[in-house]
């Protein structure tokens, strides 16, 4: 359970700064209250948005249950920390959806082979992950021209006052629907490593009645991570790749999360990394493909292809020798 809570508290830490990125970067919002804002309703999001997405992420693997399943899912969460705190003293934002996703699969070979995979989960998490980067960069790009054309006659100075104050409530959403997205995921491993333990019960196809105190606890942890800041991940996003005014910032925000809102109501994992990231960029090539600096952006999309590798062997290799040295004991 310990190492379940550090990788909530390590996704508000480092994953959830992306959602409050772009307000910090037009300069809406300072960041310790960007920060405060992102932490409160990334704890809304957990609490309001139902478990969906949980009970994808937690039947993404079967591993059973007794010592050596609760040995192997603490393998996987210990890779997804140490992945995400690597490319964090980088400055680089990760996908801890992809890490979290990929420390599961791993650590689920390494215990009951290929067998252990849900299939029918795994292809929900396939589509999430491949067609949330293409769907985030041409929202943000479609929502940044219409805003451009809607505006055109408008006297300018109206406008910067207007997505101000837009700017706030398109945050605010984005830091919910991050807390709804990878809140839901981390709650749904939170009670698979009861049910492993042996405290509930979840039969095959079994809806998830998750209960309110592990909501609590997740959305605790995630907004206390929040808080930490993350801001070497801000200044990635939200200064080096790309500089957005006010509407397209305001854009970018619409589009990532009316996706990721849309992707949990319909139980699809995804990354929102990816989806904030991408439709970031979608909003700057708007004004040409200069915009972006695509230096910084590749080595963001290097990160993101890594992890779901680099997280798939750490979390195999954990859990195999882990249940090792459990069993010398």
């Amino acid at each position: 359970m310990v190492l379940v809570c550090a990788s909530i508290f390590v996704n508000g830490w480092t994953d959830s700064p992306n959602a409050i990125a772009t307000v910090i970067s037009t300069r809406v919002l300072r960041p310790k209250t960007a920060v405060i804002l992102g932490a409160v309703f990334n704890f809304l999001g957990v609490l309001v948005m139902g478990t969906a997405v949980a009970a994808t992420t937690a039947s993404i693997v079967d591993i059973g249950t007794g010592i050596d399943a609760l040995v192997t899912l603490g393998a996987a969460q210990l890779s997804i920390v140490l992945w995400a705190v690597s490319a964090w003293r980088y400055g680089i934002p990760t996908s801890e959806s992809h890490a979290l996703i990929a420390g599961l699969m791993g650590a689920g070979i390494s215990l009951n082979g290929i067998s252990a995979f849900n299939w029918e989960s795994i292809q929900r998490v396939i589509i999430g992950l491949v067609v949330s980067p293409t769907a985030g960069f041409l929202l943000g790009f479609f929502f940044t021209r219409l805003i451009e054309i809607i505006c055109r006659n408008v006297n300018r100075r109206k406008t910067e006052n207007f997505f101000s104050v837009g700017q706030i409530i398109s945050a605010s959403l984005m830091a919910f629907s991050h807390g709804a997205q990878d809140g839901q995921k981390f709650m749904g491993i939170f009670y698979l490593a009861l049910v492993v333990g042996g405290v509930y019960t979840m039969g095959s196809g079994e809806a998830m009645n998750i209960p309110l105190w592990i909501m609590l606890i997740c959305s605790i942890i995630m907004a206390l991570g929040t808080s930490v800041g993350g801001h070497r991940i801000i200044k990635a996003m939200g200064i080096d790749m790309v500089k957005l005014e006010k509407y397209q910032g305001f854009a970018a925000e619409v589009a990532a999360s009316g996706s990721m809102l849309a992707s949990t109501v319909l139980g699809i994992p995804l990354s929102t990394t990816n989806v904030k990231a991408t439709a970031m960029m979608g909003a700057g090539a708007s004004k040409g493909v200069g915009s972006v600096n695509w230096g910084i952006a590749k080595e963001m999309v290097i990160a993101w292809v890594l992890t779901f590798p680099a997280c798939l062997v750490l979390g195999y290799v954990f859990a195999t020798v882990f249940r090792f040295l459990f069993s010398l004991f």
